[in-house]
């Protein structure tokens, strides 16, 4: 296993004990110059963004997570439907490609909700910004959150592509579905990853009564691993974006992908990366 970017000290010393959930424990912590809890819900700012969940919002979740749903059942049968076993070596790789793609995509908008923007923006700030500063200020929130509130935005990515997905399968022959079957299996495996993503997000968050066949997917690495995960939370916060399987999160690390944006969007625009989230991060009661 590769080196991680973090040593085991840093990450000890700068990210929330987990095993302790909200407990604010760490190397530092007895120490007195902390006047404040450094995460948790006892967090002034993590509480003013908790509130800031709307009725409007867990309505939009409520209707994303249903039509995904049903879009996958549907999907799911459409693609069982028009298998066939000579197809099953392209299906595999094209559906392996969807999976790096569902990684990649959630690693840059990871990376560009937490980098960027702020919560007063009109529209996106509260809706699709505020989660992102409430997790690095309470990580466990994510694992008080249902169903509905954790998976709500990330089922609503996924909608337009089952959408497509079915449209095409239902509008076209057979001769035709058989031809693009390649194109079928990477659109419905990059779209259920792209799904499940922040369910994947919440079991690296969750440190009990997680099902066998979760730690297994963790364990060898398959789905993103709770370890892994961490080195994301040493503040502040600017590595390992990739949140579905963790994969590339090595590798564009070590190519310094993320931080290259940053420069050149900071001196095309101005502004400071992750300044939003520095500014929640400092409010005190």
């Amino acid at each position: 296993m590769k080196t991680p970017i973090k040593t085991d000290q840093e990450i000890l010393e700068n990210s929330m004990l987990e095993d302790d959930p909200n407990g604010n424990s760490s190397i530092k912590s007895n120490t007195a110059e902390k006047t404040s809890p450094r995460w948790g819900p006892q967090h002034k700012g993590a509480q003013e963004l908790a509130n800031l969940y709307s009725p409007g919002k867990r309505a939009q979740e409520i209707i994303c997570v249903y039509s995904c749903i049903a879009l996958m059942v549907l999907d799911f049968f459409l693609i069982i439907k028009h298998f066939r076993t000579e197809r099953i070596s392209v299906a595999f790789v094209a559906a392996f490609c969807g999976i790096i793609t569902a990684d990649f995509g959630s690693g840059l908008v990871h990376w560009a909700a937490d980098t960027w923007g702020s919560v007063d923006l009109p529209i996106i700030g509260k809706a699709f910004l505020r989660p992102f500063r409430e997790h690095h200020l309470d990580p466990t929130s994510i694992t008080r959150h249902d169903f509905i509130e954790t998976n709500g935005d990330n089922f609503m990515v996924a909608v337009p592509l089952l959408a497509t997905l079915a449209y095409k399968f239902l509008t076209r022959s057979n001769h035709e579905i058989q031809q693009d079957f390649a194109w079928s299996a990477y659109l419905f495996l990059c779209s259920i990853f792209v799904a499940m993503t922040n369910q994947i997000h919440k079991w690296s968050h969750t440190y009990w009564a997680l099902p066998r066949w979760v730690l297994f997917l963790q364990e060898n690495h398959i789905i993103l691993p709770r370890r892994h995960h961490r080195i994301h939370h040493v503040a502040p916060h600017e590595t390992y974006f990739c949140i579905t399987t963790g994969w590339l999160n090595w590798p564009l690390e070590k190519i310094r992908f993320w931080p290259s944006l940053e420069i050149v969007i900071e001196y095309l625009t101005g502004y400071k990366p992750r300044a939003d989230d520095m500014k929640w991060a400092q409010k005190v009661d």
